[in-house]
């Protein structure tokens, strides 16, 4: 199969010596009939023309040998890079054809991932426009490529768990290389919006995101809540009916480790111990410093990453259900005319403590002392004025200060999370093609092991600077 590739550069090569060729000797004529006949140009615009043609050959095959050079040296890197023993590349039949190569069908998948193309049909267009390529991912070119029902039924049937394996292979290998530790990581997750028009903003069906409206198109998809900002405190979110990608990423490389498709209802908060539990079982999170954002917050999270991890946890706190006591600089709280209440007693609870606060002049058989004449100072009791409580917590959720400079100074790490997100994003596997979670697994899962593979290929061909970029990976190669 070489040897189409030789023809193919050979007829470019040739396409260039032609109109390099063609181009002097219009032109020479073009100027002879000018300068050394004295003829009008008029009588040699047709020569002139005709040069101008020999370059645009020139430079349209100088172009088009460059690029798809380029082109295969890319992915000659990338699938260099890319082990795939874990799956069988033919599955045993004993009736009926071999099938095609699930190698190849995976590396065509690699291939969407890298041209940004969101739907199958345009990667079997890609492919049977550029053989090469195609010969590249491991497809006989002599006979017929897949068709689209093929993609379809692979992406589908191919065990998540064989592709998972591929990805945690990937992530090895970047440990060897010393891209990738254990020293801060970073959990966040992404929306996946599911190929129904429901989610479409044009769509003014009634009530569309109301749980009783399941989309017929997509079955296993749920409804979702994204919120546009988890850094604040403003309810600022938007529903869709998808799934989500959970994601844990190095902090420091900005690449990612391992990764999950959820149903897009299930809450991260109650998602994270399983998911940690996981990646932990084969990548240890021993010592690590784990970051995540206030939609992950719960003691519950907390004290698993302290007492099972033995990790730093440093998760935002969800402060939007929660009441804000003020209170001076020793930790008494004021009451409504600004002064110190007194300690009056401590409460010990399961996790907390119940601290109680009262007013300072409660003892006072002064009606006038109280600045506020609040209604509860003049009661007649013998105790009068008004009584508050504070609840102090006593768990590792509690003693982390999320104001201080050392928890900012790793949070802020937290940014290769969102930035990877980006990059994943750029893959148009946001809004999705296919309509079951089967599906969108292993395409999400695909998508993780392409960026890796990028990130591989680039440290081996020496171009670090590139272990994030598969743009400039594939400009560069």
């Amino acid at each position: 199969m070489e040897v189409f590739s030789n023809v193919i550069m050979t007829i470019l090569r040739s396409a260039q010596g032609l109109g390099i060729a063609g181009a002097t000797y219009c032109f020479i004529r073009a100027a002879y009939k000018c300068f050394w006949c004295k003829e009008s140009f008029k009588d040699s615009k047709n020569d002139a023309l005709a040069g101008c043609v020999g370059l645009i050959v020139l430079l349209g095959a100088d172009k088009i040998a460059a690029w798809l050079q380029s082109t295969i040296n890319f992915y000659e890197n990338i699938f260099d890079n890319l082990d795939l023993s874990f799956i069988p590349e033919f599955i045993e039949s004993k009736r009926g054809p071999k099938g095609y190569s699930r190698h190849a069908l995976t590396r065509a998948f690699v291939v969407m991932n890298c041209e940004h193309f969101r739907e199958i049909t345009l990667l079997c267009d890609f492919l049977n426009t550029n053989l090469k390529i195609a010969q590249l991912c491991g497809f006989d070119i002599t006979k017929p490529l897949p068709s689209y029902s093929v993609y379809q039924r692979f992406i589908h049937d191919i065990d998540n768990n064989l592709l998972k394996e591929i990805m945690k292979s990937q992530v090895n290998e970047l440990i060897k290389l010393d891209a990738i530790d254990n020293s801060i990581v970073s959990v966040d997750s992404t929306p996946i919006k599911a190929n129904t028009k429901y989610n479409n903003p044009k769509c003014f069906s009634k009530n569309k995101f109301s749980n009783e409206k399941h989309p017929k198109s997509d079955k296993d998809c749920k409804l979702g809540v994204h919120t546009a900002n988890n850094e604040d405190s403003k309810k600022n979110y938007t529903f869709y009916w998808g799934y989500k990608n959970l994601i844990m990423c190095d902090a420091k490389s900005g690449l990612p480790i391992y990764e999950v498709t959820l149903t897009g209802e299930k809450a991260d908060v109650s998602s994270l111990i399983n998911f940690l539990d996981k990646i932990n079982s084969w990548f240890s999170l021993k010592n690590s410093k784990i970051l995540a954002d206030k939609g992950f917050d719960s003691k519950a999270n907390y004290n698993y990453i302290k007492d099972v991890l033995h990790s730093e946890a440093f998760i935002a706190k969800n402060k939007r259900n929660s009441k804000t006591v003020e209170t001076i600089s020793c930790g008494n709280t004021l009451c409504e005319a600004g002064l110190a209440m007194h300690k009056d007693g401590k409460q010990y609870l399961k996790g907390s403590i119940k601290q109680k606060f009262c007013c300072p002049f409660r003892t006072s058989k002064d009606d006038s002392k109280c600045p506020c004449n609040h209604p509860k100072y003049n009661n007649g009791h013998k105790n009068r004025g008004c009584i508050k409580y504070k609840s102090i917590s006593t768990d590792y959720r509690s003693t982390v200060d999320d104001t201080s400079d050392y928890f900012k100074l790793y949070y802020s790490k937290r940014t290769e999370s969102e930035r990877y997100n980006s990059r994943f994003k750029n893959l148009n596997l946001e809004n999705a093609s296919v309509r079951n979670i089967s599906s969108i697994s292993n395409l999400n899962t695909l998508g993780h092991i392409c960026l890796l593979t990028v990130a591989i290929a680039a440290i081996v061909n020496k171009k670090e600077d590139k272990i994030c970029s598969l743009s400039k990976l594939k400009r560069a190669s």
